[in-house]
């Protein structure tokens, strides 16, 4: 690895012209069959009668999309937080990993392990149900922003060691021949590098961890998809809320894709 090359550089090769062409017309179908199959279910949506006026009226109002943006807000505050936990997290257990003894090694292993095994929901309802029980009580944010922390927290934890790992090991020996510490040198020069390395993968772990929030019906917290549940019964409208929310994660997500993009290209 060069060093102007990404991971993605390394794992991936540029396509040849005639990719490039099968690329194009794979792109292609697959748009024509997009419109095809909206065409065929908002047709169905006619005929069902889901395109009623009484289904979709209340989006006029504006106090409708001033509940959907509070429930946004919420879901990003919870995704932000427990982001920013699970990059603490997963750095304490790369470095565990990479600069601590065997002992702390094998423990961030095990961790690491249980963390990515474990689903998410099973998380959230140990915080919910169980910790209760122990006598740990905490507002609903935590009860959905620490399990999906700790759900994600293995796989950045792996993301920030690969990163690590994909530093030549020459940044490291031309550190310490100046006389840099292995902490400083880590700190200075190898993990400055990984980092950048990681960034769009960073990116990927938030969108997962965004998806995971829509499990805060569960502690009755108040994000998306909970308010969503109360246009719903309000309104007797599943369908189209279901339908306005799925294109608000769409959008999120696509430009949080397109952010990862944008940083994998400028690193080349």
């Amino acid at each position: 690895m060069t060093k102007t090359d990404s991971i993605l550089d390394v794992l991936y090769e540029e396509p040849g012209p005639k990719a490039k062409k099968r690329i194009k017309l794979y792109t292609a179908v697959s748009v024509i069959l997009l419109i095809a199959f909206l065409v065929l279910v908002v047709r169905q949506f006619a005929v069902t009668g889901q395109l009623d006026s009484r289904y979709w009226d209340f989006y006029l109002q504006g106090t409708t999309w001033l509940f959907i943006l509070k429930g946004l807000l919420g879901t990003i505050r919870v995704a932000l937080v427990a982001m920013l936990i699970t990059f603490a997290l997963g750095f304490l257990m790369m470095f565990a990993r990479v600069r601590g003894n065997k002992f702390l090694a094998f423990i961030s292993r095990c961790f690491t392990e249980f963390t990515r095994g474990v689903p998410t929901l099973l998380f959230i309802y140990f915080f919910f149900f169980a910790a209760p029980l122990l006598g740990i009580k905490m507002p609903a944010f935590w009860k959905i922003t620490l399990p999906v922390a700790l759900s994600a927290s293995g796989s950045v934890a792996e993301v920030l060691r690969g990163g690590v790992y994909a530093v030549h090991k020459g940044q490291r020996e031309a550190a310490l021949s100046l006389g840099l510490s292995e902490n400083r040198t880590f700190f200075k020069i190898i993990f400055p590098q990984a980092f950048r390395y990681v960034i769009p993968s960073l990116i990927s772990e938030l969108v997962i961890i965004l998806k995971d929030t829509n499990f805060a019906y569960i502690v009755s917290f108040n994000d998306l998809m909970q308010n969503a549940s109360v246009l719903i019964s309000n309104y007797d409208a599943l369908l189209s809320v279901y339908l306005v929310v799925a294109v608000i994660y769409i959008v999120i997500n696509y430009l949080l894709n397109k952010l990862s993009v944008t940083l994998a290209n400028k690193r080349k």
